[in-house]
């Protein structure tokens, strides 16, 4: 039993290990910041899955009970991935050059960041990350669900930042992976969701000045990625 464990934990971790090697390969100067467009949907949906066993995988191996545990787990975040991609095509289907990062890009960004800081004070988050970090024998579908519930503010917040951002994507991740991992990884929450709303108000005020925040091309056609 503990060797099959241990067989399941190697396997997935160098899983993760070759996503995060095709994700740095596919996304590198891809980051157009908080502006990037999604492309295709087909070319999208496979970085998005790639995204997600690298940032998501390491998280949950303490809860994986096999490779079906795999395959359930990221249903709800493919869900989720999909639905952020119908959002940024509803959006940018109508006039949207207030959102140009020399208009309202910037707060609208920043406003963003600050409603995932938010996000992590609540109730449902709160509940969620308890039951991402004490995971019953549950199968990888109804863990799933759990971690988009986690992580839902973490991402929409990489999305205003910029969601082909390998610095903030690895930021995001390392967030994720502290708190469902680390022993007060509840209590860090709160400290997350107090460095959300600063990072949010310093986009917001001086985009400029945020380090590994690209700025997106300043003219009219450039659309917002929230």
């Amino acid at each position: 039993m503990l060797a099959s464990q241990s067989r399941t934990m190697i396997l997935l971790l160098g899983s993760a290990a070759i996503a995060w090697a095709v994700t740095v390969g596919r996304m590198s100067g891809m980051d157009a910041g908080a502006g990037t467009d999604l492309g295709g949907l087909d070319w999208y949906l496979g970085v998005w899955v790639t995204m997600t066993v690298a940032m998501m995988l390491p998280s949950a191996l303490h809860a994986a009970r096999g490779l079906t545990f795999v395959g359930g787990y990221l249903a709800p975040w493919t869900a989720f991935g999909l639905a952020a991609y119908g959002l940024f095509r509803l959006v940018t289907s109508f006039d949207t050059d207030w959102l140009a990062w020399d208009r309202g890009g910037p707060y609208v960004a920043g406003g963003a960041i600050v409603a995932a800081g938010i996000y992590e004070l609540t109730p449902l988050k709160q509940h969620c990350l308890h039951r991402c970090r004490k995971p019953a024998a549950r199968g990888g579908l109804a863990h799933g669900v759990d971690c988009v519930g986690c992580c839902l503010g973490l991402m929409a917040a990489l999305f205003a930042l910029g969601v082909m951002s390998l610095f903030w994507m690895a930021v995001v991740a390392g967030v994720i992976f502290a708190e469902k991992v680390l022993p007060h990884g509840l209590r860090l929450s709160r400290g997350v969701a107090l460095a959300l709303v600063v990072l949010g108000l310093w986009v917001a005020g001086s985009p400029s000045s945020v380090p590994g925040l690209r700025e997106p091309d300043r003219s009219p056609s450039m659309q917002m990625e929230v």
